[in-house]
């Protein structure tokens, strides 16, 4: 058998490889991390930190994400205050009683899987978040939602990992192979990285890092925008979105979506999401996208009407066509190990994502059914 410098190497320097790497060295594994660009570069810097369970109906994401959710409030407790934790809870808001209705029914099964749901009166969201519209019929508050500063929570998590060793601008052009086709490590311009198993948390770019081992990933860019104001008051106190946010995180549409998504930060500054549109890798501005989300965010907080918007940002979400990341081993390449595909929900997930890989790596009962997550489960495209 070959001998290898390492046990591990994880392409994707944002916070799910931080979470995969994380994890793994507390196991006792040697890992490197490789990245063709910074820590966090790529849609982990351009994330809100969203740790939410509200917009997740019962199943195996919902499931994912509280496992998540107890992981991240146990590294909050360990790692520095710069990943700027905050356990402030979700706030989902309905315009009229046929959408309390349905968010009734979606609130009821979530609480069979565990989720803490209150529904709230016209009144009682008034004394949760007092600048809200006055006009709204209801909602339900989550408080087991939460939010972190997600390019400090990558570092730290990386900061935090045992023995691991980082390499930043180094794009990976080949994985490496024994003559079974077994992976043996991957090969940057600079150095090759020696090891058995090849985790791919590459985000947006893992369908294209899955071509590479020869595996079919249907992984797509879904860009969204962020609007930034001026630094203010702590006018929102909790993450607040409107119903619809829901279905647009469901949906499978290309076309441009948004809903109002709100929340406050220590520093000072509302951001505003979100849009979601599958327009390839497109980095342009879209001025329409831009004047949805100030519409929508005023008439949920009119007090946001003349609040100086000072920046806005975008990035890509890796959306894959069922909306459940890639997690695991790659039955078709044996060493290869998927851990994307988690579209908005990556800053979430990636705790409860980084210990399945690494109960993968390490032959331990993982702590939920891997199952539904198998990188194997799309249709091979022709070929």
């Amino acid at each position: 058998m070959p001998r290898h410098s390492l046990d591990l190497v994880i392409i994707g320097a944002g916070v799910v490889g931080a979470a995969c790497a994380y994890y793994a060295a507390h196991a006792g594994l040697r890992v490197a991390v490789v990245d063709r660009g910074p820590v966090a570069g790529g849609t982990t810097g351009a994330g809100e930190g969203n740790l939410l369970v509200s917009d997740k109906e019962a199943g195996p994401e919902l499931d994912l994400a509280l496992l998540s959710a107890r992981l991240w409030r146990e590294l909050a407790l360990g790692l520095p205050r710069e990943i700027e934790y905050e356990a402030k809870g979700g706030l989902v808001v309905a315009a009229d009683e046929a959408t309390v209705k349905a968010l009734r029914g979606f609130a009821d099964g979530q609480r069979a899987a565990g989720v803490d749901a209150v529904e709230v009166g016209p009144g009682e969201l008034r004394e949760l978040e007092p600048h809200l519209a006055p006009d709204l019929a209801g909602g339900f508050h989550y408080p087991q939602d939460a939010q972190v500063q997600p390019a400090q929570a990558a570092a730290r998590l990386l900061a935090a990992a045992p023995g691991v060793t980082v390499h930043l601008g180094e794009e990976v052009t080949e994985l490496l192979r024994g003559p079974a086709g077994e992976l043996r490590g991957v090969r940057t311009a600079r150095r090759d990285l020696s090891a058995p198993a090849v985790v791919n948390a590459a985000g947006t770019w893992g369908g294209a890092v899955a071509a590479l081992a020869g595996a079919a990933l249907p992984v797509l860019p879904r860009r969204g925008f962020v609007l930034v104001t001026e630094p203010l008051p702590r006018v929102v106190r909790h993450k607040v979105y409107a119903a619809d946010y829901i279905a647009d995180v469901a949906s499978g549409s290309a076309a441009l979506q948004s809903s109002a998504v709100v929340e406050g930060t220590p520093a000072g500054p509302v951001l505003i999401g979100a849009t979601r549109e599958r327009v390839g890798f497109d980095r342009s501005l879209s001025t329409e996208a831009l004047r949805r989300l100030a519409g929508q965010a005023a008439a949920l907080f009119p007090v946001l009407a003349d609040v100086r918007v000072l920046r806005t940002y975008h990035g890509f979400r890796p959306y894959l066509p069922d909306h459940l990341p890639a997690i695991g081993p790659d039955p078709r390449v044996p060493g290869l190990f998927h851990a994307c595909g988690h579209e908005g929900a990556g800053i979430g997930l990636a705790p409860a994502t980084g210990a399945l890989i690494t109960a993968a790596l390490t032959g331990t009962p993982p702590a939920l059914d891997p199952t539904p997550f198998a990188p194997d489960r799309f249709p091979e495209p022709p070929r």
